[in-house]
């Protein structure tokens, strides 16, 4: 159990390349990517923070805390913030809310590697590849991310990460990782997945 740090999803808003649904709520293997995310946190996490523009469509999981960004249409900035704004933990592990299959072995050794250390953030990277939605962030860079958000010019998050002091953990490229790192961002995306039934079992 990572006693130190929330898990984090961020399931933001409506997509338009899926015709306004909420990705998240997108089904694979007969469960919603929210549902196959939540199963694994729920076993590492003791909390877990949903952070959604629509925090009607996820009452089924009210149990955990169902939060909105303060930060309107500032992307997964706007996100991070407000989740570090709501964690009652010193650091968070951010997801991207439309990764159906990630994996404890990897978030677990994510975690070791953030408390082994005294960084501002983990990311993992995989070759030249870097996972910024699938890394942990100290509370500590709030003070940076609130001057960045107010700033309203610029809300990249790899220009945020030039700021902070990062740890770029080195994976190796392998099909198991490449697999949780797996976003579905179009509808040839789900389809892609849907094509490969041992991914949706």
């Amino acid at each position: 159990m990572a006693c130190n740090i929330s898990g984090i999803i961020l399931a933001g808003g409506a997509s338009k390349r899926f015709g306004g649904r909420n990705k998240a709520k997108i089904l694979i293997g007969g469960e919603t990517i929210m549902k196959r995310m939540i199963s694994v946190m729920e076993n590492i996490f003791d909390e877990i923070i949903i952070v959604t523009n629509m925090p009607e469509e996820f009452r089924e999981f009210n149990r955990h805390k169902i939060i909105r960004d303060q930060f309107i249409k500032a992307g997964p900035l706007g996100g991070i913030h407000a989740a570090i704004e709501t964690s009652s933990k010193e650091a968070i592990f951010v997801f991207a809310g439309d990764m159906p299959f990630i994996t404890r072995e990897i978030i677990i050794n994510q975690i070791n590697y953030f408390n082994a250390g005294n960084y501002d953030a983990i990311v993992p990277q995989i070759n030249s590849l870097i996972e910024p939605l699938h890394s942990i962030y100290s509370n500590s860079v709030n003070e940076t991310l609130k001057d960045i958000l107010e700033g309203k010019d610029n809300f990249a998050v790899r220009d945020f990460l030039k700021k902070l002091n990062v740890n770029y953990m080195q994976l190796e490229d392998k099909e198991e990782t490449r697999l949780a790192f797996t976003n579905i961002n179009t509808p040839d995306d789900l389809l892609s997945i849907e094509n490969q039934k041992e991914f949706c079992e």
